[in-house]
C-alpha cells in the first residue's frame, strides 16, 4: 500500500496498513535537516500556489536583514505584504470602511491569477508519481474566511461587523468565499487528494463568538466551497482546521461534507468521545501533543503520548500528526 492510498482509507474511516503520518515545521526548525518530508518518510505532500508578482524591493529588503532577525517566514511575510496586511498597527487596513461601498473600492489582493497557480498539476503529478498523498490549500490570510476578514477589518471591528453591520460582514464574506471558491476549484482540477480548509474561530475555551453566529455566516459559505469543489473532483476529501476547542461546530462540519477535523488538541478537545461519536464518518489529523509537552517535554512523553493515540483512536480514521 502507498502512501497515497495509507491516507485515502485513513481519512474516510477505513484501517490502511499503517496509521499515516504528517508533521509541519518552519525552516528555522530543524536546521540540520534540510526535508523533513523526506527524513521522515512522510505520507502527505503540499502543493503551493506560486507567490505573486511585484514584490522583488520587498524581496531585497528581507534579504537585508541581519541574519540574527526574525520576524516570520518568507512565505507568510511575503503574504502579509500581499495583503497590506501590518499586525503591528491596531487595527485592519478596512477598519474605516463604513458603507459597503467603501469596501466594495477598497483594495483587495488579486488571488485567481492564472500565473499564480500555473505549476499546480505539475507538482501534484511529481508527488502522485511517487505513491503520495497531496494536499492544498487556497491562497489565504490566516484562514480563508474568518481569519482573512477581520485581519482585514481589524478584529474588534470585525466582531462588531457580524453582530451590528450584518451588511458589512455579509459583503466581506462573499467577496473571500468567492476567491476561495475559485482557487478551490483549481486545486480540485489540478487533482489534489485533499483541500486543506483553515479558520481559528476557537480558543481553549470555546468558540470566539456563537454557535448561531458561525451558522449564519461561515456554515452556508463554507458548503458553498465544498460543494463547488466537489463538482470538480467527487472523490476529493475535505479537511478543516480551527485552534482551540471547536466541538460544538462537528456536527455542522460533519453535516456539510468535511472528512477530517485537525489539530484536535488534546488540551481543550475530547479525541476519544469525539471518535467515539463521530467515528465511522470524521476522521482526525493531529491529536499528539499539548504546545507545552511539544516545547519541554521529553522524548518519551511524546512516544508515549503516540501510542495512548493509536491505541485510543486507532487504527481507521486517523492521521497521526503534531496538535
Amino acid at each position: 500500500m502507498n502512501s497515497r492510498e495509507r491516507v485515502r482509507l485513513a481519512l474516510t474511516c477505513q484501517r490502511p496498513d499503517r496509521i499515516p503520518l504528517s508533521l509541519g515545521f518552519f525552516g528555522q526548525s530543524l536546521p540540520g535537516i534540510p526535508d523533513a518530508d523526506e527524513h521522515f518518510d512522510l505520507d502527505v505532500r503540499y502543493v503551493e500556489f506560486s507567490p505573486p508578482a511585484g514584490q522583488d524591493d520587498f524581496l531585497r529588503y528581507l534579504r537585508r536583514l541581519p541574519p540574527d532577525v526574525h520576524i516570520g517566514t518568507t512565505t507568510q511575510l511575503r503574504t502579509y505584504h500581499e495583503w497590506d496586511y501590518h499586525p503591528e498597527i491596531a487595527g485592519g487596513r478596512l477598519s474605516g470602511a463604513s458603507s459597503v461601498a467603501e469596501l466594495a473600492e477598497a483594495y483587495f489582493p488579486d488571488l485567481t491569477s492564472p500565473q499564480r497557480y500555473a505549476s499546480l498539476g505539475e507538482q501534484v503529478r511529481r508527488w502522485r508519481d511517487r505513491g503520495l498523498a497531496v494536499a492544498g490549500s487556497p491562497p489565504h490570510l490566516g484562514g480563508e474566511l474568518f481569519e482573512s476578514a477581520w485581519r482585514m477589518r481589524g478584529f474588534e471591528q470585525f466582531m462588531l461587523d457580524l453582530k451590528e453591520r450584518p451588511a458589512l460582514a455579509t459583503y466581506l464574506l462573499d467577496q473571500l468565499t468567492a476567491v476561495t471558491i475559485h482557487n478551490a476549484l483549481v486545486l480540485a482540477q489540478a487533482g489534489v487528494d485533499v483541500l486543506l480548509l483553515d479558520d481559528d474561530v476557537a480558543m481553549p475555551t470555546g468558540l470566539l463568538f456563537s454557535p448561531a453566529i458561525w451558522r449564519g455566516y461561515f456554515k452556508p459559505r463554507l458548503l458553498s466551497i465544498i460543494r463547488a469543489a466537489r463538482e470538480a473532483a467527487p472523490d476529493l476529501l475535505v479537511f478543516y482546521h480551527s485552534d482551540g476547542d471547536f466541538t460544538r461546530l462537528i456536527p455542522d462540519l460533519v453535516e456539510i461534507g468535511v472528512n477530517v477535523i485537525n489539530p484536535v488538541q488534546p488540551d481543550c478537545m475530547d479525541a476519544a468521545a469525539i471518535k467515539a461519536e463521530f467515528g465511522d464518518r470524521l476522521a482526525l489529523w493531529g491529536t499528539v501533543g499539548s504546545a507545552s509537552a511539544w516545547d519541554f517535554g521529553a522524548p518519551d512523553q511524546i512516544r508515549a503520548e503516540v501510542r495512548q493515540r493509536i491505541e485510543q483512536l486507532g487504527p481507521a480514521g486517523l492521521l497521526l500528526a503534531p496538535a
